[in-house]
């Protein structure tokens, strides 16, 4: 690669680092593997750098191996992956609903297919419209269209799941005689 092309990619990295660790953070849930993602998506274009002509569409060629190493990543370790009855609770760090919020978004995100969590992060997050998202996933506008309407059912599907498993703890919790109320529990004499 040739010096300017480095620079180029230098400059490229320094500028969009933030927003591209955005979309890696929405990818994949833990932090810690957002930026590793992101690291590894950033050698692999490194390699390639000089092959985009158009640098306007890094971005569209960085979120799609992002995507695919993801999809590597979760393969590998769909293997070592154990089915459990019940889902760990999500963390809430700050106390803040809107992270609650955010945390309990995350999760449910998990139970989408590699495919169809792309395609929501692409189109919701990324705001990108059907036709950019259908580009950067390769696939048509129409298959966009029809798995983002499976998704966004199986994601209703899931909180309605768990709002109806949260009433039904609320209610064994007040035939115990005792209410527990967003982590604090409280005496329901």
């Amino acid at each position: 690669m040739a010096h300017g092309e480095v620079l180029g990619f230098e400059e490229y990295v320094r500028t969009r680092q933030e927003a591209l660790l955005r979309s890696a953070r929405r990818l994949v849930p833990d932090p810690v593997d957002a930026q590793d993602l992101l690291q590894t998506a950033l050698a692999r274009t490194y390699g390639r750098w000089d092959g985009i002509e158009d640098k306007s569409l890094a971005d569209a060629y960085l979120r799609r191996v992002m995507i695919n190493t993801r999809t590597e990543w979760w393969r590998a370790r769909k293997l070592d992956e154990v089915p459990t009855e019940q889902l760990p609770d999500a963390r809430v760090e700050d106390g803040t609903e809107q992270r609650a919020d955010r945390a309990l978004l995350m999760d449910i995100l998990g139970v989408l297919a590699p495919k169809q969590r792309s395609v929501v992060v692409l189109r919701h997050w990324e705001q990108m419209s059907t036709e950019e998202t259908a580009a950067a996933l390769g696939m048509s506008a129409g298959t966009v269209k029809s798995t983002l309407h499976r998704a966004l059912a199986r994601l209703r599907q899931e909180l309605e799941s768990r709002d109806l498993d949260a009433r039904a703890l609320e209610r064994e919790d007040m035939r115990g005689g005792v209410r527990v109320e967003r982590g604090q529990e409280r005496c329901a004499a």
